[in-house]
Order: C-alpha cells, then structure tokens, then sequence
C-alpha cells in the first residue's frame, strides 16, 4: 500500500506519537511518500531508520492508496492542494485544536489506522468550490474545500461586492468584505460572521457577509449549481481573495466566478463518525449540567 503524508512542525511532545504513527505504518509495509515541508520537520533521530520518499509541491500522486494529514485543519486543507483531483482518501489526524475536518484524536490514531489499512472506512466526499478570474490567479490551485472571500485592505473604509446568481443581479454588499463558503467551510470564517451551519451534502454555497452596513442584508444559500459571479470596487483600489488559506491582491479590474469544482475531496470516515457527533464534540453542544 502506498500512502502519502503531509504534516505541520510538531514540538517534542508530539514526537512519540508521530514515531508511532510511522512504526505503525512501516508494521504493515506502506510505502511511504512525505512532503517535501514536512521532511523539514522529521529532524530528531528516531525517524531515520523509517524508509520514505520525498515528493515535492506539484508531484504527480496519483499512485497513492490513502493520505494522512497530521496536524489541525490548516494541514488537512494543504492535503487537499497536494491530492489535487486525485480524489485520494484523506485522514485527518488532529495534533492540533479543534479539527472540524482532523477528526481523529491522538488516543484514537492507533484503532484508525488499523482500521484504515485494513479498509474498513467509508469515504466522506466533500464538495469543492473553483474560482474563474480574466486573470490568472492561483495556477493550478484555483480550488477550495472551505471557502473563497473578497475582503478590503489596507483600508478602514468598507468595499462594495456587486453579486449576480447566474447572471442575474443579486445584491450590492457595502461590506468589509464577502465570503463564498461550501457546506465543509459552514463551520470555519463563515459561522464566525454569522453563517448558518449547512450539513454537508446539501448541495448548496453560503454567502455570508463581513461586517455589512446595512443590518438587513443577512446570509443567504443558494444552489451549488448556480454560477456566482463578482465585480469590487472601493477607496482604496487595491482587494484581497482568498482561497481557504492561499492569498492574493487584485484590483477593481478583476472578474470573479465562482462555481462548483468538477471533483471532490474524499475525507475517510471511520465506523461511529457522524457530522452531528462532531458538531456536539467541537461546538459543545448539550454540554450542561442538566443533561
């Protein structure tokens, strides 16, 4: 089996647990494929009896069986611009904090990966999101599994994010900025200005206002067939995009589209793993002392 692995710096406390992962992985005979950032990483001396190759940003991956993503989701998010449209399943081993996407724990990395390497999971497959520019923007990378915005800079003035539905006029927003999320980036910057919670296989993108002037204008859901479309304008001249975490300045003369990605993200899903078992984990629902 072969399997892919990408990671962010650990401290001393977490190199146990990655020797660990690795003996697990060399116990049953993978071959190892690391990232070229996150060999930089494996220095202390425990990894060097561990047999790997190194593959760099833009290798081709397609031979991969799985790929582990160890950190938080920031890490998982670089897994997915790494696979690309291999569409390779994903697990996401949380090093770090709240892990929406990096569900698996560090108690639990052992049980999932025997799990894994014997198949025993299910693919979670995430809708992704592309963006179309008359410039180009992004290379190759011009995709996103959480979401894309349209924020100000070097400003305090608001911007304004002239928006069309297919064509059709939908609204100006006079704003500090505008966020297109898919139902996998609901719980990231959307909900934290505003955005409902969007299940995941709903088939729909957000659009969530930054700070609006207008207290009325509300987020709102639409199709994830539909093609969205911006044009900016504002003060200062100069606009900044993203894709969940890649960043770029342009200006008023820019054209944006977004649309739904031809492929997926495929996220492994273990056996008791649910989307609502994991809104309760992270956003502590329920937790109070009369349940």
């Amino acid at each position: 089996m072969k399997i892919g692995v990408h990671g962010k710096e650990f401290n001393r406390q977490l190199t146990p647990l990655i020797e660990r992962i690795f003996q697990i992985l060399s116990a049953h005979k993978a071959e190892l494929h690391v990232s070229a950032a996150f060999e930089k990483c494996l220095k202390p001396s425990v990894f060097k009896s561990f047999k790997r190759k190194i593959y760099k940003d833009g290798a081709d991956l397609k031979k991969l069986d799985i790929f582990l993503s160890l950190g938080g989701d920031g890490t998982l998010l670089e897994s997915v611009t790494h696979i690309r449209d291999r569409q390779t399943p994903i697990l996401g081993i949380n090093t770090g904090r709240l892990g929406f996407l990096a569900t698996i724990s560090k108690e639990d990395v052992e049980s999932a990966l025997t799990k894994v390497l014997q198949g025993a999971f299910k693919l979670d497959s995430r809708t992704l999101l592309r963006l179309e520019s008359n410039k180009k923007l992004f290379g190759k990378l011009n995709f996103a599994l959480n979401d894309f915005t349209i924020v100000k800079k070097d400003s305090s003035s608001m911007i304004t994010v002239h928006t069309y539905i297919d064509g059709e006029f939908l609204n100006s927003y006079w704003a500090d900025g505008l966020i297109v999320s898919t139902p996998t980036g609901s719980t990231g910057y959307s909900l934290s200005c505003g955005g409902p919670l969007v299940f995941p296989e709903s088939g729909n993108f957000i659009l969530t206002p930054v700070s609006p002037h207008n207290l009325t204008v509300r987020p709102i859901i639409v199709s994830d067939d539909a093609e969205l479309s911006f044009e900016v304008e504002g003060r200062n001249k100069k606009f900044l995009i993203s894709l969940d975490s890649r960043i770029a300045v342009v200006d008023e003369s820019v054209r944006l589209k977004v649309v739904k990605e031809d492929f997926k993200a495929n996220l492994i899903a273990l056996e008791g793993q649910h989307y609502f078992k994991t809104l309760r984990q992270k956003l502590n629902w329920g937790l109070d002392v009369r349940n």
